[in-house]
């Protein structure tokens, strides 16, 4: 649909996000050998949970919000995962220590699947990123807004499962 060269964003990084949503939600998991535990009542009916759903739809107001700006998109998606992961720790704070675990993780998982990409494809990633809308610096000759967006994505989707169903991390028996 060429919208990557008219707006900037595509529906394959849409396609994307959601695939890999699914891994940053369970890697801290699989990490620390945790698994979801139902919340008891009493820590569900806290008042701070009102805003349950606001927290969980940060990132869907904001983004859209943010695209306007005249940025490369992935600085809107960084902000938007980054405010909705604080919104999350403020609704849930029991989920703090996961949120920032998991976002270590997810950013450690995105290095080693960029780096792949870029070994097993030499020059693609300067090729087909956008390189001139980003400051330029790379690791491992990754551009640094993908490794903060790693980040900011397992930070907010991390927690997100807990959100949905009411549950705690807490040791496998």
């Amino acid at each position: 649909f060429e919208l990557a060269q008219t707006t900037g964003f595509d529906i394959e990084s849409l396609i994307f996000s959601f695939g890999i949503g699914g891994v940053g939600a369970v890697l801290y998991n699989i990490a620390t050998g945790t698994l979801p535990t139902p919340l008891d009542q009493g820590e569900i009916s806290r008042r701070r949970h009102r805003y349950h759903r606001a927290a969980l739809l940060t990132p869907v107001i904001a983004f859209p919000i943010m695209l306007f700006l005249p940025w490369n998109p992935i600085y809107p998606a960084i902000a938007a995962m980054g405010l909705g992961a604080l919104a999350n720790i403020a609704c849930r704070p029991d989920l703090k220590v996961k949120t920032l675990i998991g976002a270590v993780l997810f950013a450690g998982y995105y290095l080693v699947f960029m780096v792949g990409l870029e070994l097993g494809a030499p020059g693609y990633i300067a090729r087909v990123w956008n390189l001139g809308a980003l400051t330029g610096i790379l690791v491992f000759k990754i551009p640094l807004e993908e490794l903060v967006f790693g980040f900011a994505f397992g930070a907010y989707w991390t927690g997100i499962y807990e959100h949905l169903t009411w549950e705690h991390p807490a040791r496998a028996a």
